[in-house]
């Protein structure tokens, strides 16, 4: 039987028989038969091996993340101010970032809920069968922390000029990319994550 304690300095069974005592320890041990320790070393057994698994998951943690800002939006005077879409540039842009990216296959593809980015990530999700998830830009560490805790290794995310560069400073856990300007298109962000090593960053143009 395991007996959890604060402090202890003295602790006696029912039977007011003094049990095995540690001055600076939390916890006090009770020997009952055999059987009991029996199980108690399975226990410990089991616990091991639910640790080592888990440790092995968390070490072997290998992520692509594709990160890109959505293509041009509609400026004609029929487009949504608020939210528009976008244009036929724009379009034929996603189309187009959809065949660059194709070879990396990915499992995952997250935009910011806002017309032009879903309709960015659109033809790339269509491609790979899948559902575009909506995130908030602006909490990005919890894009991160679901990202690194899902089970798919490969992420498409589509952004805003001045919400991916930050993104991929926080992956790279570097200052080194800079906001886009307003007429800044057509930049792809292809960072990996390696077994806790370094990230590794290669940014293409499409």
């Amino acid at each position: 039987m395991w007996i959890s304690v604060g402090n202890c300095r003295h602790l006696t069974n029912d039977n007011g028989a003094c049990i095995l005592l540690y001055d600076h320890s939390l916890t006090a041990w009770c020997h009952t038969d055999q059987k009991q320790k029996n199980m108690r070393s399975i226990y410990i057994l089991i616990l091991f091996i639910v640790c080592f698994v888990s440790a092995s998951e968390a070490l072997a943690q290998k992520k692509t993340i594709i990160l890109v800002r959505h293509a041009e939006k509609d400026a004609t005077a029929a487009a949504n101010p608020n939210d528009p879409g976008l244009s036929l540039e724009g379009r034929e842009r996603a189309a187009r970032l959809a065949r660059q990216i194709r070879g990396y296959r990915v499992g995952a593809v997250y935009s910011s809920n806002y017309r032009r980015t879903r309709e960015t990530a659109d033809p790339a999700a269509k491609r790979r069968k899948v559902e575009v998830k909506i995130y908030d830009p602006a909490k990005p560490r919890d894009l991160i922390t679901e990202i690194m805790k899902a089970k798919t290794k490969r992420f498409l995310i589509l952004g805003h000029g001045n919400t991916i560069p930050p993104l991929a400073n926080l992956l790279v856990k570097k200052e080194l990319f800079k906001n886009l300007e307003e007429s800044e298109f057509g930049t792809i962000w292809v960072i990996k994550l390696r077994n806790g090593d370094p990230p590794m960053v290669k940014v293409l143009s499409y």
